[in-house]
């Protein structure tokens, strides 16, 4: 039997809302209808930032210290930072993460030595925060990321998204316009598109083993 050897099929924007549409039991008929639909999509994708983890949209970043700044901004397409650690000398060190609050409460914010905790100020531009501040203009901060996806801008675009989730796009897509256009058919496309979510997110899961210990400090020995 015969087969194609082709593993690069990809849709466009245009496609994944002609497909929402056909899920919907409607057709693209007007640019309004390719403009409302390329709206819900970027708000989707907002939305899978407030879900969680996505592995495909983490970035390794790392910039230099300046001594006595323990202030870094990070840029409006950093959601978050995961992991955090300081190399000097060759050696890594990891920081610890710590709250608005327990910054707040750092009595000496004026403290310079190697850094060992960061916050991580999570405005409109995020800005790393480094506690004590670094003792020196040569130390590298590297972190991991979790940055925004791009936005759906051109329909002729295809979108930052692997393979494993293209059904939770387009299932998603079609939720999103059926609240709109086709409410008859949201709940059953809401149910498909979260089927279809949580399993891609079950699969983008990091692998990683891992092993479980109990915690005995509250028993007793007789």
């Amino acid at each position: 039997m015969a087969v194609s050897g082709s593993k690069d099929f990809e849709l466009d924007v245009a496609d994944y809302i002609e497909e929402a549409f056909e899920r919907c039991g409607l057709e693209v008929r007007t640019g309004y209808d390719l403009k409302t639909a390329k709206r819900s999509m970027n708000i989707m994708f907002a939305d899978w930032a407030n879900r969680g983890l996505n592995q495909w949209t983490i970035a390794q970043r790392n910039f230099t210290v300046t001594k006595g700044d323990g202030n870094e901004p990070l840029g409006a397409e950093i959601i978050d930072i995961l992991s955090l650690v300081i190399r000097r000398d060759g050696t890594d060190y990891a920081l610890n993460r710590i709250s608005r609050d327990e910054y707040l409460n750092i009595p000496t914010k004026s403290t310079v030595a190697r850094p060992t905790q960061f916050f991580v100020d999570r405005q409109i531009n995020p800005v790393l925060q480094m506690w004590p501040l670094p003792d020196n203009s040569t130390d590298l901060v590297i972190y991991d990321a979790l940055v925004r996806m791009d936005d759906a801008d051109s329909f002729t675009n295809t979108t930052q998204v692997p393979f494993r989730f293209y059904p939770a796009l387009a299932a998603g897509l079609a939720y999103y316009i059926s609240m709109k256009r086709a409410p008859d058919r949201a709940q059953l496309l809401k149910a498909t598109y979260e089927e279809e979510m949580n399993r891609a997110m079950d699969e983008d899961r990091d692998r990683a083993s891992f092993r479980v210990a109990p915690d005995l400090r509250s028993y007793r020995y007789v």
